[in-house]
């Protein structure tokens, strides 16, 4: 019996970067289907194009079928979040250095306990995939047992999943910091354990600048030179009164991210959370470094950070991506984040359009990962992580979709109007990992 799953559909093809130049614009083929192997063989794609020749390949493969207004689309990838913080998400009234000395750092400390981090990694996965996103790259908590929670709540659900342990040995409660040298020997035990086990990445992870000494951050950077495979994430000019702070920290450097660069942490894999208030020397070495930016929206615009220029770096040659940062970010789905993507894009004077906003949640965050020759798109060959959507979840969305002339204006419609339950499931790895209450099936 054929393992071979086949999703028979409108299927959404993103194309090549949509920022760049004459790009091609989002392409949907209406008839279409994505055949994948199931999780025992592999759970890649086998096939993804108009749905007669699939077919015709696969004729063995079980065929679900969607209908009218449904879209097979690539799954989401969340390239920053802060899974400790999903006790913590939508308080109230501070900013950035407040905020997390009066809600994150007192949740974070109760990640010292298995139980406690094992039941939040739990309900963490339950809410990214009923919001279609399929791989996440996390800040776990200074814990080990955080990060041993978060793998295993991903491994046994067979997610694609990045983290690692935060590193911070000052500016935080004694009860969340290490020192450098645990900070480094923590987090090469729990990469030496992870990275690479089934669909895991480990994330070398100082927290920021202002939270890590420079030994710490020499520390850091002296794991990621000894593992240059790995990403490394952290922090970078979120908040004006932390860009401020950092420099009496960081007096030698010329910016913020020169106290990263002169320790080792700024090179290809490296993906910095934020990015708004930066300098032109920092915007160019970001480019010439090969970084990646985690564009934020819903976070900076809730804890009054200000709004990233993403249109501005990608320009430059930056590689950007698109990211909830719950529980700074007010909502786990998609459709927020990318509605507040095109809200701050006006911001900045310029209209994102529904392709760069779709792509930047999808294979621009995997390209900030290094993973997209593995995710963030559906082709041949690349795993088959997959969000099967509705585009008529909801009586207005169904009423406002209904009279799109494109598809451009249809996706453009869900992004705007779309929620949770606009999914209508979600695989990973070939396997359905989740499917809305009502979902009758194929």
């Amino acid at each position: 019996m054929s393992d071979v799953v086949i999703l028979r559909g409108p299927l959404l093809n993103l194309g090549e970067d949509p920022f760049a130049p004459e790009a091609e614009g989002l392409r949907v083929e209406t008839d279409g289907a994505l055949a994948m192997s199931g999780a025992m063989s592999g759970g890649k794609i086998l096939a993804a194009g108009p749905a007669a020749a699939v077919l015709k390949a696969h004729p063995e493969a079980e065929v679900r079928v969607y209908g009218q207004g449904r879209l097979i689309a690539p799954g989401f990838v969340d390239c920053h979040i802060h899974y400790p913080q999903i006790g913590i998400i939508a308080s109230f009234g501070e900013q950035l250095l407040t905020w997390l000395n009066r809600y994150t750092f007192p949740e974070e400390a109760r990640f010292c306990d298995s139980a406690y981090a094992g039941e939040a990694a739990e309900a963490f996965f339950a809410e990214t995939l009923r919001n279609g996103v399929t791989t996440t790259s996390a800040f776990c908590s200074v814990h080990p047992e955080s990060v041993e929670a978060y793998f295993s709540a991903a491994a046994r659900r067979g997610l694609r999943a990045v983290g690692g342990k935060v590193m911070m040995d000052r500016n935080a409660p004694e009860n969340l910091r290490d020192t450098a040298q645990s900070g480094y020997d923590q987090s090469k035990a729990l990469l030496e354990r992870w990275h690479g086990k089934g669909r895991a990445v480990y994330a070398v992870t100082p927290r920021f600048a202002p939270t890590s000494t420079p030994e710490q951050m020499e520390a850091a950077g002296a794991l990621w030179r000894e593992h240059p495979d790995c990403p490394m994430q952290t922090h970078l000019s979120e908040n004006t009164a932390e860009v401020a702070w950092m420099r009496e920290l960081y007096p030698e450097a010329p910016d913020y991210l020169g106290a990263y660069e002169r320790h080792g942490l700024l090179g290809p894999g490296a993906l910095f959370g934020h990015a708004i208030h930066l300098t032109e020397r920092e915007r160019a070495r970001l480019a010439e470094a090969g970084a990646g930016i985690a564009h934020c929206p819903t976070s900076n615009l809730f804890i009054g950070s200000g709004a990233c220029d993403v249109a501005g770096l990608k320009a430059l040659g930056v590689k950007v991506g698109l990211a909830t940062d719950v529980g700074g970010g007010s909502s786990f789905s998609p459709f927020a984040t990318m509605r507040a993507a095109y809200e701050v894009g006006w911001m900045r004077g310029l209209a994102l359009t529904a392709g760069q906003i779709w792509s930047l949640m999808t294979q621009g965050s995997a390209e900030t990962l290094r993973l997209q020759d593995k995710i963030g798109a559906l082709r041949p060959g690349l795993e088959a992580d997959v969000a099967v959507l509705d585009l008529q979840a909801t009586p207005l969305l169904k009423r406002r979709t209904s009279r799109a002339e494109s598809w451009e204006e249809a996706l453009f419609a869900l992004i705007i109007l779309g929620d949770d339950r606009a999914v209508l499931e979600s695989w990973s790895g070939g396997k359905l990992v989740h499917a809305r209450e009502d979902q009758a099936g194929a």
